[in-house]
């Protein structure tokens, strides 16, 4: 076994903006592992600012992980791979790194699919990894001008796209209000969802909310910031519109931990993450546990390249209770990705 890991960095073709700020290069890692003359790759998907692997210690924890890797035997690696699934007791030494542990679970797939005769491209055996089918998912609004915004929604159904996805929270609300009237007249059947990224006070959530209520929206993502229990609970109980819990299951690791933030604040749905979660086994916990309770979910990237995004993509492939619009439309943001995996075919990801 042999272990290692390299840098990259991703540049936007145009700035991102979101209530965190506004990005023009995304940092990147990959971990490389070699086992019997065949190679794993995963990527980290760290986002600055939001990741809670986000430290200054990161690149001494890749070196940790790559060490850790290179101790194992090709049996144990191997034994791993028929499981699909890293040692969970393994994988709980890493817990507070989740990018790591998901980009291990990449190079774990991609190492296993090449033990069959494959490329170490196709993870799973599903329709979507085969090329047969694609997945629905939203087209994303970026903030802007107004402008920027009407141009975006109009694009975006031009390619096809039936469900659209805009940040809010940094612009004046009026302006973004006219935008999302704007985007209503254009289809009155097409799925609208907005994001406030934790921007909003408790009272301010609940005042926005009400006004939003006019444009049939189908979900609003973290109204208010994780910190503000009290408020998100208040916000998802008002009825006014369904609430979807993003940053508030960042670096919550514990079981029970979990099971209350979920019992707590009792959201409509939950998105998920894997590599700010901790990847596969880490997600499919989520999902268990808001299965359980009723609680709905979807998947997202983290503004991964192609080879994290075709990871997540085939992974939610293979659940079984997969429905709705996927957040896998950032595949094209960059002016320097790698060689793509996936592309996007009216409104749907599809792997090349």
């Amino acid at each position: 076994m042999k272990a290692s890991h390299w840098t990259y960095s991703y540049a936007f073709k145009t700035p991102a903006g979101t209530s965190r700020g506004v990005m023009t290069s995304k940092p990147a890692h990959f971990i490389d592992v070699e086992s019997q003359g065949l190679r794993g790759q995963g990527e980290c998907g760290l986002l600055p600012g939001l990741s809670v692997d986000d430290r200054p210690d990161y690149a001494a924890q890749l070196d940790q992980i790559c060490r850790a890797l290179s101790a194992l035997s090709d049996a144990t690696w191997a034994d791993w791979a028929r499981q699909r699934r890293l040692d969970p007791e393994w994988a709980a030494t890493w817990v507070h790194w989740p990018s790591l542990v998901f980009a291990v679970e990449q190079a774990l797939l991609t190492w296993a699919d090449r033990t069959q005769g494959g490329d170490g491209t196709r993870l799973t055996g599903t329709p979507f990894a085969r090329g047969d089918a694609g997945i629905p998912i939203n087209g994303l609004l970026w903030m802007g001008s107004s402008c920027y915004l009407h141009d975006q929604s109009e694009a975006r159904l031009t390619e096809g796209f039936r469900c659209l996805k805009m940040k809010v929270g940094a612009l004046d609300f009026e302006t973004e209000c006219d935008v999302l009237r704007h985007n209503r007249s254009l289809d009155p059947s097409l799925e609208l969802r907005v994001d406030a990224n934790g921007a909003w006070s408790a009272d301010l959530a609940l005042e926005r909310m009400n006004a939003l209520r006019e444009f049939n929206l189908h979900s609003i993502e973290q109204p208010c910031p994780p910190s503000d229990r009290a408020g998100l609970k208040a916000a998802a109980s008002s009825g006014t519109l369904p609430v979807a819990l993003d940053e508030s299951l960042i670096g919550v690791h514990n079981a029970a931990d979990r099971d209350a933030l979920l019992d707590e604040i009792q959201p409509k749905f939950i998105v998920l993450k894997p590599s700010l979660l901790g990847g596969i086994s880490s997600s499919e916990d989520w999902i268990s546990k808001a299965r359980a309770r009723g609680i709905k979910y979807w998947i997202t990237s983290a503004l991964e390249g192609s080879v994290g995004l075709s990871a997540i993509a085939q992974w939610a492939s293979t659940l079984p209770d997969l429905e709705g619009y996927q957040g896998f439309g950032t595949g094209s943001l960059y002016t320097n990705n790698l060689p793509p995996r996936t592309e996007v075919r009216r409104g749907e990801l599809w792997m090349l």
